[in-house]
């Protein structure tokens, strides 16, 4: 379960630097949090939610983590925007009977938007391989 308040390192903006968010609501398999400095005009938000479908050894967990966030268009500062960014894990869970699988493809993902190479260090600036493909739009 989460903390009703992120605000220990969770999580980190491309500079390194810690972003504190609130929960605002969970309802059913959902929880929304807001950015704690948010302005109202533009909503900093993170939300999880999982949903499951199926049954028995066709049962399938589809589990979403996403950030959006409005901000103002730098090319037109009249008219804003939303930012989004998800990472979605969709896991045969009727299928498993352990995490391992479900874990490692995780793990590949993680390491290929925040690594190059051989190192083992996290790029928070966004120059691991998988975040600069995202971010250039390249194949």
């Amino acid at each position: 379960m989460l903390s009703n308040t992120l605000n220990t390192n969770e999580i980190k903006n491309a500079a390194g630097t810690e972003v504190e968010f609130s929960r605002l609501s969970t309802a059913d398999r959902k929880t929304e949090f807001s950015q704690i400095t948010e302005a109202p005009a533009t909503p900093h938000r993170l939300k999880v939610s999982h949903q499951e479908s199926g049954s028995g050894i066709n049962l399938r967990r589809r589990s979403v983590i996403r950030f959006d966030k409005v901000v103002a268009s730098t090319v037109d500062a009249t008219k804003y925007v939303t930012v989004s960014a998800y990472a979605v894990l969709d896991a045969p869970i009727g299928a498993l009977v352990a995490n391992t699988e479900m874990a490692n493809v995780l793990a590949e993902l993680m390491s290929f938007l925040a690594t190059t190479g051989a190192a083992t260090t996290v790029l928070f600036d966004c120059t691991g391989n998988g975040a600069a493909t995202l971010l250039n739009g390249q194949l």
